[in-house]
């Protein structure tokens, strides 16, 4: 079984059809649930979450003085706001799930085989 990351791409500003009220909020986040829950139930699902705005990031550079920067490490309108690691057969089976990610949230996604490293192994 191959892993792979599904990266949930957010555009700033007004985006037609995103929610504007709390009951389209509401029906974003009942169409996101179910998605997870069908993820889960395929026993695609391995983690995921949402991510806070892009200016609540801070980028550290290596060396051997910490340097940190305020905001993403690359600026522009689209940003990642959510993503999923999950379970899938080959490349056909992701997209699949990329596909009906972008229907329930609305927004494009990214998908890339994940490599697991360390204690995320197996």
């Amino acid at each position: 079984m191959n892993q792979y990351l599904l990266s949930v791409h957010e555009v700033d500003g007004v985006v037609e059809g995103a929610p504007t009220t709390p009951e389209e909020m509401q029906a974003f986040m009942s169409e996101v649930v179910a998605l997870e829950e069908q993820m889960d139930a395929a026993g695609a699902l391995v983690f995921g979450g949402a991510l806070h705005g892009p200016d609540t990031a801070t980028v550290v550079r290596s060396g051997l003085d910490r340097v940190t920067t305020d905001g993403p490490f690359v600026e522009g309108k689209e940003h990642v706001a959510g993503f999923y690691v999950i379970n899938a057969a080959d490349l056909d089976e992701a997209l699949d799930w990329a596909a009906r990610t972008s229907a329930a949230t609305g927004h494009p996604v990214e998908v890339r085989p994940f490599r697991a490293t360390g204690r995320l192994q197996g």
